[in-house]
């Protein structure tokens, strides 16, 4: 790559060379954050050779990185061939979509064969975002499913409940509905009563009792018998209402 003039940064960040300081290494999780400089883009076109100077002006740059080692030698920070012969942090400009989208990998170097990426960082249309890690993706993508699928068991629990509290409205409704048809009729007791004392009529007459076996003396009469005299020819026995009212046909009629 061909080397670029330096671009100085913004002065309202702060160049920690000139301050005199190096300032400690942005953090891990900075999705929150968006970077997005206007004065230096209507100074300098956005472009492959210019972005990382401006990324560089963003507090997502690592100050300790070896792309900052090389920029101070006026060699261009992304120039694979010293960079390859380091070892540490780094950054390299892995996709370009001029003047629109630009995406740069943040990596640790071991080995001129050997890099571990570490973070993603993209520029789209002059702002600067840091890209979700895959496990955050992961985790927000499961938490939002496992809320839905929370919330449709929800509604679904709500919906069986109005169904059972319908049904059980419907059984009591029908339990009213049914409650006249059990109530007494007192015309169709009359009925009855009326059929019975009909059918009572015309059934014959109950037979006689049978005769009391001979020998057998009533206590009643055995003992009226000792208390009269005994000249007395007949014994006038007492009447019983039941027994002694004659046949059928000379019985008082009520």
């Amino acid at each position: 790559m061909a080397n670029t003039p330096m671009v100085p940064p913004n002065p309202a960040t702060g160049n920690p060379n000139l301050d005199g300081g190096v300032p400690a290494p942005p953090g891990t999780d900075m999705t929150g954050l968006c970077f997005r400089d206007q004065l230096w883009l209507n100074s300098y076109p956005l472009d492959r050779n210019l972005v990382f100077d401006y990324f560089a002006l963003s507090p997502f740059y690592d100050w300790t990185c070896n792309n900052e080692q090389i920029r101070m030698r006026s060699i261009h920070p992304l120039d694979v061939s010293h960079l390859s012969k380091m070892t540490g942090i780094e950054y390299t400009l892995s996709e370009v979509m001029e003047p629109h989208h630009f995406v740069i990998r943040k990596q640790k170097r071991d080995s001129p064969e050997k890099v571990t990426p570490m973070l993603t960082y993209y520029v789209l249309d002059g702002s600067i975002y840091q890209a979700p890690q895959l496990c955050n993706v992961f985790a927000a993508r499961l938490g939002r499913a496992l809320f839905h699928i929370s919330k449709a068991f929800t509604f679904a629990a709500t919906k069986l409940e109005k169904i059972g509290y319908v049904e059980a409205e419907n059984e009591s409704g029908n339990a009213e509905a049914k409650a006249p048809k059990e109530t007494i009729d007192f015309k169709e007791l009359k009925r009855v009563d009326h059929i019975l004392a009909s059918l009572q009529r015309k059934l014959p007459p109950a037979p006689p009792l049978p005769p009391f076996p001979e020998g057998y003396t009533r206590p009643s009469i055995a003992e009226g018998s000792e208390k009269q005299p005994q000249g007395d020819a007949q014994l006038q026995l007492p009447v019983d209402p039941i027994l002694d009212q004659g046949p059928p046909s000379k019985r008082m009629r009520i």
